[in-house]
């Protein structure tokens, strides 16, 4: 291959790799908006690209869907490691789970908890990695802030997951916006700090 043609080729892929990421990003939005049975040229318009393209990179929205749901696990499990890494560097482990817990708020975590519509996304195998990924180092982050005895010990990663996917799942009929999500869940992470009273609920 020439020069030329190779940058044409890198030239090439690097849109196409663009293109994928706005429709993927338009359609994180969408969903959170409007659900997952949103109109496909909808996201296409909002992405800023034709139907076609659309349909290249993502066949069906079952492809589109699938693509949004791992989207969505990579980025919390990235949260996850990264406050997980800051805390074990020394950093304040309980401000290190804070941090998660708002971060997985701004990814809107429970609003596309929903996008699992069958068990073939569930047991994908690329997103059952990015799963065991976020919950190695949540339980990580976790363990260090009740060794820090900041963290009540009764609290479980299953606690804090199931809170953030409750705030973050439009009820309807309520107007809720992005601050008063975080303000809701900084009172539940108040509450699980010690000391706390007993008896426990």
């Amino acid at each position: 291959m020439t020069a030329p043609a190779a940058v044409r080729t890198h030239r090439t892929r690097a849109d196409a790799l663009r293109n994928r990421e706005r429709i993927v990003a338009a359609a994180r939005d969408i969903f959170v908006e409007y659900g997952p049975d949103s109109p496909l040229d909808e996201i296409a318009r909002r992405a800023g690209i034709g139907n076609a393209t659309l349909y290249r990179h993502f066949p069906d929205r079952r492809a589109l869907v699938h693509a949004v749901l791992l989207s969505v696990v990579t980025r919390i499990a990235d949260h996850a490691v990264a406050q997980a890494a800051a805390a074990a560097a020394g950093g304040d482990p309980c401000a290190a789970l804070g941090r998660f817990a708002h971060a997985a708020v701004d990814d809107n975590m429970g609003a596309l908890c929903g996008l699992f519509v069958n068990g073939d996304d569930r047991h994908s195998a690329e997103i059952a990695a990015q799963a065991a990924r976020l919950e190695t180092a949540l339980e990580e982050l976790m363990d260090l802030a009740r060794k820090d005895g900041r963290l009540r010990p009764d609290v479980t990663r299953n606690d804090l997951m199931v809170a953030i996917s409750r705030l973050t799942r439009p009820l309807p009929g309520i107007d809720c916006t992005g601050s008063d999500l975080h303000r809701h869940l900084q009172l539940f992470l108040d509450g699980l700090k010690t000391p706390y009273p007993d008896p426990k609920p």
